[in-house]
């Protein structure tokens, strides 16, 4: 088991360095002149003349080898500075923090509304194998996953907001916003959880142990309640973890739809501005976060796994 967690844990440690790297040769691989956009980052004040830019390059030790300077960087962007937005001139740490915690809240009822959607429809399904439940919810769970959020979010404002007038359109002012933004969200994993489940728990139904305490003369209902579910619900583990993960730099649209101050709506203005400090801050974060999430989930799902346990033993 010890040999897993040091894996998991170096597989993580490169996952972050190479994304990292990868951010901080945008300034290069953009057009531009790559040491004048780096100094603007930096720097306060647009115009700077071939004089000044000489002397800062030096200053800042532009002019050093590249790892160096991405050490340099990198250490820099540990301790929390991420240079200045190039759009408002303030410090991209001061506004990745606040978009960070809108974004964390809004996944978190996203994947709670589909954990709770899904656990629930699998279930079902799963105790009803073959029958016209499990077919109904296997076909339902299966139409959420062809509702794009581009497409489904303009509808629920122009229900919801526009003809009924019962939630708000956009903003994120309280629990009543994040109710549509949820609902869109929502629906793709909760089919993929809904899935998730209904295999867990079939594969829980037909393990040896759950013949075993039936065998013993436990009823059906405490067999489900006490074997059947809780091992039927492993896989949410590493799912939802995935899922965060992606809904973390993922709920781009949906963020600029409803005009949500998160994450997505903070990379998506560096990018249509142009504004390399603000998209290498909010990129790094969410693939940091993303990775570490994942690995997580992995670690998590492998202790409670049996078998991942001895084979990892």
């Amino acid at each position: 088991m010890m040999l897993f967690l040091a894996r998991r844990t170096a597989a993580l440690v490169v996952a972050v360095l190479l994304a990292s790297f990868v951010v901080f040769l945008i300034p290069y691989v953009t057009p531009g002149d790559p040491v004048r956009k780096i100094i603007r980052s930096r720097v306060a004040g647009d115009a700077i003349d071939d004089s000044a830019v000489q002397a800062l390059a030096a200053q800042l030790g532009l002019q050093d080898p590249l790892w160096t300077q991405y050490l340099r960087w990198l250490g820099r962007f540990a301790s929390g500075d991420m240079g200045l937005s190039y759009t408002s001139r303030t410090p991209v740490v001061d506004q990745v923090l606040p978009a960070l915690w809108v974004t964390l809240s809004l996944v978190v009822m996203t994947l709670a509304a589909a954990a709770l959607i899904a656990v629930v429809l699998g279930i079902a399904a799963a105790l009803n194998e073959g029958r016209a439940a499990d077919k109904a919810i296997t076909a339902v769970s299966q139409a959420f996953v062809a509702m794009p959020e581009y497409w489904l979010a303009p509808m629920l404002v122009l229900v919801f907001a526009l003809e009924l007038s019962v939630l708000p359109s956009a903003g994120w002012e309280g629990p009543t916003s994040a109710v549509l933004p949820v609902a869109v969200l929502a629906l793709r994993p909760a089919s993929h959880f809904t899935s998730a489940v209904r295999e867990g728990m079939l594969d829980a139904l037909g393990a040896d142990h759950v013949t075993a305490a039936r065998g013993r003369g436990l009823s059906y209902f405490h067999t489900v309640r006490k074997h059947v579910i809780p091992n039927g619900l492993l896989p949410l583990t590493t799912l939802a973890a995935v899922w965060f993960a992606g809904l973390l730099g993922g709920s781009v649209i949906v963020e600029v739809i409803f005009a949500i101050p998160g994450m997505g709506r903070l990379l998506f203005d560096g990018v249509l501005n142009s504004d390399i400090p603000l998209a290498q801050g909010a990129v790094v974060v969410v693939v940091g976060l993303a990775v570490l999430l994942t690995t997580a989930a992995d670690l998590v799902h492998g202790l409670l796994n049996p078998q991942v346990r001895m084979r990892h033993a």
